[in-house]
């Protein structure tokens, strides 16, 4: 899953910033293409005492502007459709909202990119990763000493070039001194990371003599090691596939299909599916951020918990003692235990997402709750595909969250899709993704095929689309129809 590197951008390990009281909420629309990212950044800010608002790309943070008037726009530079540049000058360029600060925030650190962000008319500038505390800093001094409250004049137009590429750069000097200011902090802390890892560099290299002398009896040590890692790693990828379904289902109400492709020997993708009751069936996939051993780990502890077997660690069936009949525990009580069980701080900075669902054999009603998954595609029979109604944060990011729970009215001849992201987001050899509008097309168009064809086809254009190198994220596929 490769939305989780995307959440390391953000610095959580801080303390809370205090909430900020007595005094109408600031608010705030953040520009961020990653779902993820943007909701744990809206919860610090709400937290913090602002109205934060998310737009998952540049063209819906820009609605978000027009109709909210925010008192500040925080956004990420490199996105879809319109990315920071672009809508930091839609913004400048409105006369009702030129005087609204913008925030960037990028990993971009070259003078090119600075300069582009004074010629869009930012405010601000702030280099990933950054601390919370950091951003909410920036958004109370341009909350406190407004540009506008400066200098109303910054009609004037200064040429730029750089690169052999002229940049009219239109900012008033408050305004251009904000961004320089911001950007100076930024290299100053950069400068101090470098400094303090030249001092690392210069103690390893004192070390590496002595080192240089153990190397030998430890190169015999590590070619015993390495043999004795590779019986592990195919006993642990043996033990992987044991989370996967084992045997056909036998309900004549429903018919499954399934393709579980991990994209190194170890991965962290698993589904699974069991008929919990005599009318409920219940569905999953989970996809632990992150490849290898610990991905892989993490992945069979989740699998465990999962274990459709009444036990005293099972989270998805319990005993009654006062009936001695099973209970099945709702979607969003299992992926809220799963929360508590598996926080990322204890799990060496990994987490997961989840959707869990239970199907009512009778009913055809699917419950099911979303951890930060992709959503679950329904296929009605003789209509198009849809997505349908899912979200949350993955699984572990914060304490005591509450989970919400969907529900979706199936019928006879219809088809449900249950995936991981290394579908969609698969990507190509120009880093292009496969996107969700790709695969509800070729999910239509394979509608007619029998299940598993669907299957197979739908792993196929993963596949020919990932060419020549293969997938670079695991690929779970689970489809259900009913009969």
């Amino acid at each position: 899953m490769r939305r989780g590197y995307h959440i390391s951008n953000i610095n959580l390990t801080q303390h809370q910033h205090p909430p900020i009281m007595n005094r109408t909420p600031t608010v705030i629309v953040i520009a961020e293409d990653s779902r993820v990212q943007g909701k744990v950044l809206q919860q610090r800010l709400i937290a913090a005492g602002y109205d934060a608002h998310v737009g998952l790309n540049g063209e819906l943070a820009l609605e978000l502007v027009q109709n909210l008037k925010p008192d500040i726009v925080v956004s990420d530079i490199e996105m879809p459709k319109m990315n920071g540049y672009e809508l930091c000058s839609a913004v400048k360029q409105s006369p009702s909202l030129r005087h609204t600060p913008v925030i960037l925030l990028s990993t971009l650190n070259d003078a090119e990119d600075i300069i582009r962000g004074l010629a869009a008319g930012a405010d601000n500038y702030i280099t990933k990763p950054y601390d919370i505390n950091f951003l909410i800093a920036r958004i109370e001094d341009l909350r406190l000493n407004p540009i506008q409250h400066v200098e109303s004049d910054s009609s004037n137009t200064t040429a730029v070039t750089l690169g052999g590429q002229v940049y009219e750069v239109r900012a008033g000097r408050q305004q251009t001194l904000n961004l320089l200011v911001s950007v100076f902090e930024n290299a100053v802390e950069k400068n101090k990371e470098l400094h303090r890892s030249n001092e690392h560099l210069i103690l390893a290299k004192e070390k590496l003599s002595a080192w240089n002398t153990q190397l030998e009896s430890l190169n015999g040590q590590l070619n015993e090691l390495n043999g004795r890692m590779k019986r592990d790693l195919h006993a642990a990828a043996r033990m992987q596939q044991s989370l996967l379904p084992n045997e056909a289902l036998a309900i004549p109400e429903v018919t499954v299909a399934w393709d579980y492709t991990p994209c190194e020997e170890l991965a962290g993708d698993f589904l699974n599916y069991a008929q919990l009751d005599d009318h409920t069936l219940g569905l999953y996939v989970v996809d632990v951020c992150g490849h290898g051993a610990a991905s892989a780990l993490l992945a069979v502890a989740i699998g465990r918990v999962l274990s459709t077997v009444v036990s005293a660690t099972s989270l998805l069936v319990r005993h009654d003692p006062f009936t001695g009949k099973r209970v099945v525990t709702p979607p969003a009580t299992v992926v809220g235990e799963l929360n508590k069980r598996f926080p990322m701080d204890s799990q060496g900075g990994l987490h997961f997402t989840i959707l869990y669902g239970l199907l009512d054999l009778r009913t055809k009603l699917f419950r099911y709750a979303c951890g930060g998954h992709p959503q679950p595609v329904h296929l009605p029979k003789g209509n198009s595909a849809v997505f349908a109604p899912g979200e949350g944060l993955a699984v572990g990011w914060v304490d005591d969250v509450e989970f919400d729970e969907f529900t979706l009215q199936l019928a006879a001849g219809d088809r449900l899709l249950l995936y991981s992201d290394g579908v969609p987001e698969a990507m190509d050899a120009n880093l292009e993704q496969l996107t969700n509008e790709t695969m509800l097309h070729e999910l239509d168009k394979s509608r007619d095929q029998p299940l598993a064809d669907q299957v197979s086809h739908l792993r196929g254009v993963v596949n020919q689309w990932c060419q020549p190198k293969g997938p670079l994220d695991d690929v779970s596929i689970l489809l259900v129809e009913i009969t």
